[in-house]
């Protein structure tokens, strides 16, 4: 596996969503970094074995590279430079940590009736303590259905919320967390990701990342493997 051209390639993906709101065909970054279509497919599917993107289930193209959603949901990121859709409310941080700027997301609570607006600059919270979010799936099982893991990342107003929710919903209490500790972990964990060298996390790396946050309970330990998170 080259390393170095799945940087390139994920820079160039990374690039064309931050610049244009958009993510580069397969045609355009083809010719971008000097390769025919069929090695871009080649390296897209290298690329999704690292979790480096999440191609669509059919077809050998870009579906989410996080933090960005290719296609429409819940959590919509308005900034100076452009708007852009995100996979959860930490991508959406995580988007504006990337963008820069003046940004608002625009989400709702739990997903449902309520909007939620949350101001960002320059990557780093304006306001937003009394706000909590829940994780309901373990990141060790995040990639077991990253799609249902990253839908159920949602905002609420109070941990009392969340447990109402929880049962009315059928889906298992997780962990509240801060959107302030959030912010900081899509400061973490994103701030990198738009470098030309970014790399995917190791195992290691995704632990340590989590406990500089101050995510140490159990919720968040991965297994000690070698490999991507």
């Amino acid at each position: 596996m080259d390393e170095a051209a799945l940087a390139r390639l994920h820079y160039e993906l990374i690039d064309g969503l931050i610049e244009h709101g958009r993510c580069p065909s397969n045609a355009e970054v083809a010719g971008r970094i000097g390769v025919s279509a069929g090695e871009v497919e080649g390296l897209l599917r290298d690329l999704a074995s690292i979790h480096g993107v999440v191609l669509h289930p059919h077809v050998c193209a870009p579906w989410i590279i996080h933090p960005f959603s290719l296609t429409p949901t819940l959590n919509w990121i308005a900034g100076d430079r452009g708007s852009w859709w995100a996979p959860c409310v930490w991508c959406a941080l995580g988007v504006a940590v990337l963008v820069r700027g003046k940004t608002r997301i625009h989400t709702r609570f739990g997903a449902e009736v309520e909007p939620l607006s949350i101001e960002v600059e320059d990557g780093e919270l304006v306001r937003g303590e009394g706000i909590w979010v829940h994780f309901a799936i373990p990141p060790s099982r995040a990639w077991d259905n990253v799609h249902q893991h990253c839908s159920l990342v949602l905002p609420f107003r109070t941990q009392a919320d969340i447990e109402r929710w929880c049962i009315r919903h059928g889906v298992p209490m997780g962990e509240p967390v801060r959107l302030t500790q959030v912010a900081r972990l899509a400061k973490a964990w994103y701030g990198s990701h738009a470098d030309p060298q970014w790399r995917k996390w190791s195992v290691a790396e995704a632990q340590e990342i989590f406990a500089r946050v101050g995510l140490t309970s159990e919720f968040w330990e991965l297994e000690a493997k070698a490999g991507k998170f």
